[in-house]
């Protein structure tokens, strides 16, 4: 029994040690010296809304992008990092979303009805986001603070805020063509004393960035990062389509019979009349589908981050973890 005694103790002993050295660790890698990064950012931008598609009827994501819509998204950001293991970045980032049912290849299926109905747009957007990027490798890194040559991947999950203004081409009397804002055009209704059911929508919105990369670290300061990042929003009218159409008289009744604003509207409200002109096509008038309800509009990029090192935690040295 007595022989037994020592043998806990040092048990014990070697226990207390690994807790303490775990938690010294822990706390290196959690809660050390900030650093701060500052960078910019480039690449490929995409709506994933109503207009456009692919063959048969419209799914969802990726698999319904329309890759000629792609437009750039150009931006910068600070990234304040307490570890290695996490970092906070603020990014302000802006773009041009494009989307157009025109583009869509006809294959004699459901696509049709999306081509015919004629719709397109164009939406300037600028957007500021606070994200998290979790660095889940550096816990199994020798040396965390040692970043030349180094890969790290990375998981983004955060907050935003963007602001966007749906426009769509006109077309004159005289065959002038020119951008216009579509939200005050109410083409669908929105804000009409005959649709209470459906409210205006605000140009500024909240949304809710996710996503992946991976970095690489030329130096201890210079690294460059690939991600994709989608968005998901909180709103279906960030092309301005969303549910059904609403008939002429109801532009001749809210913005006066013969009114420029009115004809305006009821040619961006419906443009299926423009596949051949003069006539309305069956199934895009007041009461039909013009919109998918219940999908919330999103946007995603996919981007190089090119970030600077400002200084380094810890005054510049090297922390290692207790030993014993």
């Amino acid at each position: 029994m007595t022989k037994r005694i020592p043998i806990i103790l040092r048990a014990c002993a070697i226990t207390a040690i690994t807790l303490f050295s775990a938690k010294s660790y822990s706390q290196y890698t959690f809660f050390g010296k900030p650093v701060y990064e500052i960078g910019i950012n480039l690449g490929p931008s995409n709506l994933l809304g109503d207009l456009g598609g692919n063959r048969g009827v419209g799914t969802t994501f990726i698999k319904d992008n329309n890759i000629q819509m792609t437009t750039l998204m150009k931006g910068a950001f600070l990234t304040v990092r307490p570890s290695e293991f996490i970092g906070f970045s603020l990014s302000a980032s802006f773009t041009t979303l494009e989307g157009a049912d025109s583009i869509i290849a006809d294959k004699g299926g459901a696509e049709l009805a999306r081509k015919n109905r004629n719709l397109s747009v164009r939406i300037p957007l600028q957007e500021l986001t606070l994200t998290t990027e979790i660095y889940p490798t550096v816990l199994l890194e020798q040396d965390e603070k040692d970043l030349y040559h180094k890969f790290r991947p990375y998981g983004i999950i955060g907050i935003g805020v963007f602001h966007f203004n749906p426009q769509g081409e006109y077309i004159n009397q005289n065959g002038v063509k020119s951008m216009v804002d579509l939200k005050p055009l109410r083409t669908e209704g929105q804000g009409m004393p005959g649709y209470p059911d459906r409210k205006e929508y605000a140009l500024t919105q909240i949304n809710i960035p996710y996503g992946v990369g991976i970095r690489y670290y030329f130096s201890d300061n210079i690294s460059v990062a690939f991600e994709a990042v989608n968005r998901k929003t909180f709103t279906d009218y960030l092309d301005d389509v969303s549910t059904t159409f609403v008939a002429d008289s109801d532009f001749d009744a809210y913005f006066g019979a013969g009114s420029a604003t009115a004809q305006m509207a009821k040619q961006m409200a419906n443009k299926a009349q423009l596949v051949s002109p003069g006539t309305r096509i069956s199934g895009y008038n007041a009461g039909n589908k013009r919109g998918t309800t219940g999908r919330k509009d999103a946007y995603y990029s996919f981007g190089l981050k090119f970030s600077f090192r400002l200084g380094s935690g810890n005054n510049g040295t090297i922390a290692c973890p207790v030993r014993f």
